[in-house]
Parts: structure tokens; C-alpha cells; sequence
């Protein structure tokens, strides 16, 4: 079980709770559930490198 924690830039900090065989999209509608935003508008990015919804979180 992983804890990803996900800032949206406007001093809002979500922690979702995830198992590693799960997808990216998967995790975006974890994170829709919390924050209230629709699950294709959330882009997941670290640094300038933008995750695709079909890439499991253990890659």
C-alpha cells in the first residue's frame, strides 16, 4: 500500500492511499473523490515530466 501525497498549487494537499497495481488514471479518480474536480482535468506531474493514465504506480 503506497501514500502519494498531491499538491494542486493553490495550498490544497491531498494524501491518497493506493495499492502499486494501480493505474495512473486510477489514482486520478481517487484524487477527483477527494478535491472535487473532474478526473480528466487532474494532470500528474513531477518536475516537467507528465504521467499517462495507463502506467501502473509500480513503474
Amino acid at each position: 500500500m503506497l501514500e502519494v501525497t498531491c499538491n494542486d498549487r493553490l495550498g490544497k494537499k491531498v494524501r491518497v492511499k493506493c495499492n502499486g497495481d494501480d493505474t495512473i488514471g486510477d489514482l486520478k479518480k481517487l484524487i477527483a473523490a477527494q478535491t472535487g474536480t473532474r478526473w480528466d482535468k487532474i494532470v500528474l506531474k513531477k518536475w516537467y515530466t507528465i504521467f499517462k493514465d495507463h502506467i501502473k504506480l509500480q513503474d
